[in-house]
């Protein structure tokens, strides 16, 4: 696409930034849909992120912005309004700016979660029970989404303690008292949830042959959703579907979490199939060059 005057900009902030897809996904999802936008990387952390926020407000060319670890609570301080959703969350993927220059909060991890949860795993949150291995930030999401939208019961394990006590609490506290901190390594709620999270990043990368969830706690019938799609189909996912298991990967996760971004930067309906290809490409691109 040419840029020209007209073109307007959205900037994902946060570091390190060469493992995102975003930019592909979302210039596709314009390209395809007519749309004059580009949306690119500034790659940078907290130290400066108050002069990004306050050069996005006073840049006519920018629409809004993306945010990124480690950004996601600090640059609530530099906000002029929050999504009541992202305020009890306490964390901030999407900044829309208002025609009159004010910056606006929202958090569509949760709603892209919620939506491939639906999708693909076909059953509703309410009154189920979930086991959520990590309590980072695509934890945090996955379970406020989860305690937002009726989940009778959540178990949240992470290798840092304070963390998922923490996660535990703020749950309890803006949503409902659903959430319950496990010690790392207690497997011992895992068989009587109806899903099992995998929000570690395990998986990936240097540990693309391991899972954080032994083979001997999987119930067939149980669905495992892990937020990782690169590679699409993770040690956690192939242990779980060779139980007899539903399984879902992050795929869908970061497709309906861009979509739902779209929607707020622009007002208009984004080009799934498009956005999805783009995704799927790239997957295979990765795959080719393993």
């Amino acid at each position: 696409m040419q840029i020209d005057i007209d073109t307007r900009f959205i900037m994902l902030v946060g570091t390190p930034l060469g493992q995102s897809f975003a930019a592909r996904m979302q210039n596709a999802a314009y390209d395809a849909a007519g749309m004059n936008l580009r949306y690119f990387y500034n790659e940078a952390g907290s130290e400066n992120l108050q002069q990004i926020i306050e050069g996005l407000r006073h840049s006519p060319a920018f629409i809004g912005a993306a945010i990124t670890h480690p950004n996601k609570v600090k640059v609530l301080e530099y906000l002029d309004e929050v999504d009541p959703l992202c305020a009890k969350m306490g964390s901030c993927n999407t900044i829309v700016k208002r025609a009159d220059g004010g910056l606006v909060g929202y958090n569509t991890d949760s709603t892209g979660f919620y939506t491939a949860f639906l999708e693909d795993g076909g059953l509703p949150a309410e009154g189920r029970s979930f086991f959520c291995i990590g309590a980072g930030g695509a934890g945090r999401a996955i379970c406020s989404a989860l305690a937002h939208n009726g989940a009778a019961a959540i178990y949240i394990s992470d290798v840092n303690s304070k963390s998922a006590t923490r996660m535990t609490e703020d749950l309890n506290r803006n949503f409902a008292p659903v959430a319950t901190a496990v010690p790392a390594g207690d497997l011992s709620r895992v068989s009587e949830c109806d899903c099992v999270i995998n929000a570690t990043g395990i998986g990936m990368g240097d540990s693309v042959d391991m899972s954080p969830l032994p083979e001997e706690h999987i119930v067939p019938g149980q669905i495992h959703f892990d937020a990782c799609y690169n590679p699409a189909k993770t040690q956690f996912l192939m242990n779980a579907e060779a139980a007899g298991c539903t399984v879902i990967n992050g795929l869908s996760m970061s497709l309906h979490q861009g979509a739902a971004q779209i929607r707020l930067w622009t007002g208009q309906e984004p080009p799934l199939d498009a956005m999805r290809a783009e995704l799927e490409t790239i997957l295979k691109e990765k795959a080719d060059n393993r």
